[in-house]
């Protein structure tokens, strides 16, 4: 058995999955760099009776995203219910402090990620896209080319 090594850079994923309401879609210019799609995701969480929300901002990250994205800023935009499930990578806490408002002074602290996948969107309840579904068979040979 040969010993080969490969130059192919390695990743851990850490993906969180869920299902949440999109809000304040935007383009972020950067000074530096190129612009990029950003969404706030307000994922929900616990019993169906009493949900609860966790805000994450992400960037959007990967073609497929960003198109399905901007799809969804005009509905968003318009105060419309813009449901999705999604895939949120690399989850991180940006730490900050309050500057006005009665917290002002107070430390506080964001959610972060990279917003990757929807697997489906519904606006105001009606399904308005639906992600093709990937056969493990598929799937596997994506990983392995």
């Amino acid at each position: 058995m040969s010993n080969t090594s490969t130059n192919e850079a390695q990743y851990f994923d850490l993906h969180t999955t869920g299902v949440g309401y999109l809000n304040r879609i935007r383009e972020v210019k950067p000074r530096k760099g190129k612009p990029f799609m950003a969404v706030t995701v307000s994922a929900l969480k616990g019993s169906t009776d009493s949900a609860e929300y966790t805000r994450i901002d992400c960037n959007v990250v990967g073609e497929e995203a960003d198109k399905l994205i901007r799809r969804c800023q005009q509905a968003v935009e318009a105060e419309k219910k813009v449901l999705v499930g999604f895939r949120i990578g690399d989850i991180w806490t940006d730490p900050f402090t309050y500057q006005k408002g009665p917290k002002q002074g107070q430390p506080g602290a964001a959610l972060k990620g990279r917003l990757l996948y929807l697997g489906w969107i519904k606006v105001d309840g009606e399904m308005v896209y639906q992600a093709e579904p990937v056969s493990p068979a598929s799937n596997q040979q994506k990983q392995t080319a």
